[in-house]
């Protein structure tokens, strides 16, 4: 069996933020098929067409990273019912310039945290949103909607970060499904 790379992109900027810490835990609790790597996206300067001419290396980094996955997980909070301007920018910087996006046909998945008990369900639906619009098939089944996402890390013998670890290993487990899926006969 072969490895898929996977790029994991967290939509939070704060070192100790929960959705940096489940893609920690996604990352050691990773299917042997899957290899995932937080690509990260805190110094991407705001797209702007105008820089196209003089592509700033924080862009072509990313681009670069992006290119070499074989599909993507989001892993974000919800800011106002929507998903961050920082992976909003993100998306932004890899969709362009015109016709050379790189989330092109990279299967993906979204996972919407919480401390509250909403689930963050409006940033995962809006993601949703835009990758159908980049080509992105995004996995449907299960759905990822971490709420009350604290405390499953204040205590990690709880009985709450042993469903977490459990919820994770079976989203994970299908995203493998999903990507060799939907990859196959690409390569």
């Amino acid at each position: 069996m072969s490895i898929q790379k996977i790029g994991l992109l967290v939509g939070s900027l704060r070192a100790a933020s929960y959705s940096r810490k489940v893609a920690a835990e996604m990352i050691r609790l990773a299917p042997s098929g899957l290899q995932l790597e937080i690509v990260e996206i805190g110094d991407l300067p705001l797209y702007n067409e105008d820089l196209e001419q003089h592509t700033p290396e924080p862009w072509l980094r990313f681009r670069e990273a992006i290119r070499a996955k074989d599909g993507i997980i989001f892993v974000t909070p919800e800011y106002n019912r929507s998903i961050p301007g920082l992976l909003k920018n993100a998306i932004d910087v890899g969709s362009r310039p015109s016709g050379k996006s790189v989330w092109n046909r990279k299967p993906g998945a979204v996972a919407s945290v919480t401390p509250g008990g909403l689930g963050a369900f409006g940033a995962n639906h809006h993601l949703r949103q835009a990758m159908v619009f980049l080509n992105v098939p995004m996995m449907q089944q299960p759905e990822a909607y971490l709420s009350n996402i604290a405390a499953c890390f204040n205590d990690p013998q709880s009985a709450d970060r042993a469903r977490l670890d459990k919820f994770l290993e079976g989203f994970l487990k299908a995203y493998a499904d999903w990507v060799a899926e939907t990859t196959q006969g690409r390569k």
